[in-house]
């Protein structure tokens, strides 16, 4: 990390340019590079025993035992947006509510922590796809896929999960896929694999600077 912020989030750079990069933006915004986009590699946050459980012959990074207490919960308790403050006052959510943002095609949009912990699956539709918004309350992990597959459209549902993984089965065919993962694992549709699409977790503080004219999910003008 740079030591800088925009926006109240760190900055990164590179050792060959010395480019900043935003993360939230994933470009440069200042140096050689500058508006050169980044390839987003999707990354889940999970618990360690639902990753095993889905990748047993995981490897580990070795920090020698360095693995203490998250030396921020005082910031995610208090209601502070940092050392800026925020740019966007956005009053739809209280502003350290986390949310699951994603991008598609230029436009955003956020699902708080407080809907999709409930629903678990979400069938949805945003900026011309049809999309499914996933949930793990136990390790409070998510992602988005799209939900349309070899030209149908999948309705998806929770199922019960299996040996520590979070599942949710297709109304259509009766195949179980992993939430986490957009595999099938049983079915029908064994072995098919539905597209990622990038997404994050965020303050909404933070999403909505970044993303001042962001959809909210569950707003109604939005």
């Amino acid at each position: 990390m740079s030591g800088k912020l925009i926006m109240n989030a760190l900055v990164m750079y590179d050792h060959q340019s010395d480019t900043l990069w935003s993360q939230f933006l994933s470009q440069g915004v200042k140096g050689p590079l500058l508006n050169k986009k980044l390839e987003i590699v999707p990354a889940v946050q999970t618990t360690w025993q639902q990753w095993v459980n889905l990748h047993p012959d995981t490897l580990v990074l070795d920090k020698r035992g360095s693995y203490g207490r998250d030396v921020y919960d005082g910031y995610y308790d208090n209601g502070s947006t940092g050392v800026i403050g925020e740019s966007n006052k956005d009053r739809r959510l209280p502003k350290k509510e986390l949310v699951m943002g994603m991008t598609v095609s230029g436009f955003a949009k956020a699902y708080p922590f407080s809907a999709i912990s409930q629903e678990s699956v979400i069938n949805d539709h945003f900026a011309g796809e049809e999309v499914v918004i996933t949930f793990d309350p136990t390790s409070e992990s998510g992602a988005a896929f799209v939900r349309r597959l070899n030209g149908r459209n999948l309705t998806f549902e929770p199922a019960p999960g299996r040996a520590g993984v979070a599942l949710m089965r297709d109304q259509e065919t009766g195949s179980l896929w992993q939430v986490l993962t957009g595999q099938a694992v049983e079915g029908d549709l064994f072995g098919e694999r539905l597209e990622r699409l990038p997404s994050h977790y965020s303050f909404w503080f933070a999403w909505s600077d970044s993303h001042p004219q962001t959809e909210l999910y569950g707003d109604a003008t939005g």
